[in-house]
């Protein structure tokens, strides 16, 4: 069924795209012409059930290929994405002093005529995504949520020239890339999207026989479960990731922390406590991360202990752990200083310290606003929130800094 003269009239209907919300944008779309989702599949290549799933939000639109099988199927007008779609190049994927020519040339190179899928390869993407990932630390995830999603796409059109160990090695690097954009995703407070990445990522992960990735891609789950305030959820996901077969000790400790922190969620310092000093003596002998937790030690655990610790209302050890962990963090990791330090602000909020959080909040504001929206900035709020509801002038301070970037 062709959509009616002035269906991409309708304001609803305008602001999907824009928004990148493909679910309300087929909804939206069978309602004003009431087509069925069938039909709509037809005209745009996709299952019945596929459709469903979209509108639904159970599954994202992620792909390059589906979008353009949307826009043109439907004949959505390219000025209702504020600039032509096929116009839009792919975002390099060279950063300055991050990730050089000659790698990047070597991706260009594989897939074209005459070229295959080598060891040579492999590594090189394996290496630019492991750049990518400490860029993201410096840039955020708005930043690099384009460069990654381009890379990815040319990792996965390897996919068919891959055979045997090769093909392993792909699948593989595969699922990281996968986790990679559901982490980006989740920090945009992007759960559907980010929950699709994770399962695409676990399907891989267990596909290539990845049990290290199988049970970190849970264990994120398990921290997109603990964002959400869903102790529980945490708790069981985390336990999961924490027995999957072939994950490493590193591994094993994230997982071990993240039940520690759904328990502190849930009010249960016994439980907490317990988990999280398995998980400290666990990390302390971890010489085995694997490249995507290149992060991860005892800096870090110390920054997630004192979240616990606030979650409990243990305000001095939730400073001394947030002192100490952001301590040993490095300045390159500006979104976690962002993050760790409006922990440290709402720590010292809690424990009557209103100086001290209003001084903290402002040393990371600019790295808040910048690339911690909407999480760290949103703690920045409640720490002024805190702060207001007990009578600091502080926090009117906060408050007016705040609005000057919002």
């Amino acid at each position: 069924m062709e959509p009616e003269p002035n269906v991409w009239a309708h304001p609803g209907l305008r602001a999907a795209p824009a928004a990148g919300d493909w679910a309300t944008l087929l909804k939206s779309w069978r309602t004003l012409t009431r087509t069925n989702q069938s039909k709509l599949g037809a005209l745009i290549g996709l299952s019945q059930p596929d459709v469903s799933a979209i509108e639904n939000r159970r599954r994202a639109v992620t792909s390059a290929e589906v979008r353009q099988r949307i826009i043109d199927g439907l004949g959505i007008p390219a000025e209702l994405f504020g600039r032509a779609e096929a116009e839009m190049p792919l975002p390099s994927l060279v950063l300055p002093d991050v990730v050089a020519d000659p790698a990047a040339d070597r991706l260009r190179r594989v897939g074209e005529r005459g070229m295959r899928l080598d060891v040579a390869s492999l590594e090189a993407m394996e290496g630019m995504l492991a750049a990518h990932r400490r860029a993201e630390d410096t840039l955020g995830s708005r930043v690099m949520n384009g460069v990654v999603t381009a890379q990815f796409e040319k990792v996965a059109g390897l996919y068919d020239q891959a055979r045997g160990p090769l093909a392993d090695r792909l699948v593989k690097l595969m699922a990281e890339y996968a986790q990679f954009l559901a982490w980006m995703a989740q920090d945009q407070d992007n759960a559907p999207a980010a929950l699709g990445w994770f399962d695409r990522s676990y399907d891989w992960a267990l596909e290539a026989g990845h049990g290290d990735m199988a049970a970190t891609t849970m264990s994120m789950k398990a921290h997109l479960a603990w964002s959400k305030g869903n102790g529980r959820r945490c708790v069981r996901l985390g336990e999961a990731a924490a027995s999957t077969a072939g994950a490493s000790k590193a591994t094993r400790a994230m997982a071990v922390q993240m039940a520690g922190r759904g328990y502190a969620l849930e009010g249960d310092a016994r439980g907490a406590y317990r988990r999280l000093d398995e998980a400290q003596q666990i990390i302390a002998n971890a010489h085995d991360a694997p490249p995507w937790l290149y992060f991860y030690g005892e800096s870090w655990f110390s920054a997630q202990r004192g979240m616990a610790d606030t979650h409990l209302k243990d305000w001095a050890s939730a400073v001394d752990n947030l002192v100490t962990g952001l301590a040993g963090l490095a300045p390159a990791f500006r979104r976690d200083r962002a993050w760790y330090g409006s922990c440290l602000a709402h720590a010292y909020a809690g424990m009557g310290e209103a100086e001290a959080a209003l001084e903290t909040a402002l040393g990371i504001i600019d790295d808040a606003s910048e690339i911690g929206r909407p999480h760290a900035w949103g703690e920045l709020h409640t720490v002024a929130a805190l702060l207001l509801r007990r009578g600091a002038q502080e926090g009117r301070t906060l408050v007016d800094a705040l609005a000057e970037l919002d």
